[in-house]
């Protein structure tokens, strides 16, 4: 009974989506503009070279557009910002009440969004595809695929999850615009979006791979184009237990602060 709450809301977003058409537009131009960039400079790179860093121009070519795909998959920026106002202008009780896990709710919500920019990304991912005539690297191997889509959603609900937790950190701060900044200005980066991290000298990339956000973006795109593979079983061992961390520093945050909320802002 419990999920099917859940799916309402998920379908309630979906359709949601709709009235926001420009959104949409906006979103593949995005998509389209990140592939293009990445093919006029990685042109200009491998310029006279057949491979750099173990990549090939039309490997690395498919690598951007994957991790360009996952990236715009990718929205909960919203979650943040939407629990810092609704705290802040005293209306989040509404989340309070609700029948549902309040950060389920979220998840939910996410859910709906991906699902609905769902075809239009992939449609925009694979334009490019055809108009560079890339030679599209893809892993035919079964479990490799199944081990990257399982990698995707952990990614996508470890993003809601850190977004829901740097939104409930209003609870506490004045505000969370420093925290956001800083998550905004460094994800690109260190999800591997901008620069894929095999070009990132070997210490900065071990580094990398104890944090969670080497598994968001990188991993999967690498696994999808048929690299790292022998590390698929690992990295989504590694996302689930920082899943479960952060859901426990979530109840604890939450355990803590949510009582200085009296309903009409902080």
């Amino acid at each position: 009974m419990k999920m099917r709450k859940y799916i309402e809301v998920s379908k309630v977003n979906f359709k949601a989506q709709s009235a926001w058409r420009t959104d949409v537009i906006f979103n593949m131009i995005f998509t389209i503009s990140r592939i293009l960039f990445a093919y006029l400079l990685w042109h200009m790179v491998f310029s006279g070279k057949e491979m750099i860093s173990g990549f090939t121009f039309h490997s690395m070519l498919s690598y951007y557009i994957v991790s360009s795909f996952l990236s715009q998959l990718e929205m909960s920026a919203g979650i943040s910002s939407e629990i810092f106002q609704r705290i802040r202008n005293g209306t989040f009780s509404k989340y309070m009440i609700i029948p549902i896990s309040m950060e389920g709710y979220f998840v939910a919500m996410e859910a709906g969004a991906v699902l609905f920019y769902l075809a239009f990304d992939l449609i925009a991912a694979l334009l490019w595809v055809f108009i560079f005539q890339i030679e599209f690297a893809f892993v035919t191997d079964v479990f490799i695929l199944l081990s990257a889509l399982c990698l995707i959603l952990l990614g996508l609900f470890f993003m809601v999850q850190f977004s829901y937790y740097l939104g409930i950190l209003t609870l506490k701060y004045q505000g969370i615009d420093t925290f956001l900044m800083i998550k905004n200005n460094l994800m690109a980066l260190i999800t591997g979006t901008i620069v894929p991290l095999a070009l990132f000298p070997e210490a900065v990339v071990r580094v990398m791979k104890v944090l969670p956000f080497y598994y968001v973006t990188y991993l999967p795109s690498m696994l999808l184009i048929g690299r790292c593979q022998e590390e698929a079983s690992a990295g989504i061992a590694i996302m689930i237990c920082w899943c479960l961390v952060l859901q426990v520093v979530i109840r604890l945050t939450w355990a803590k602060y949510s009582r200085k909320y009296d309903g009409v802002g902080i």
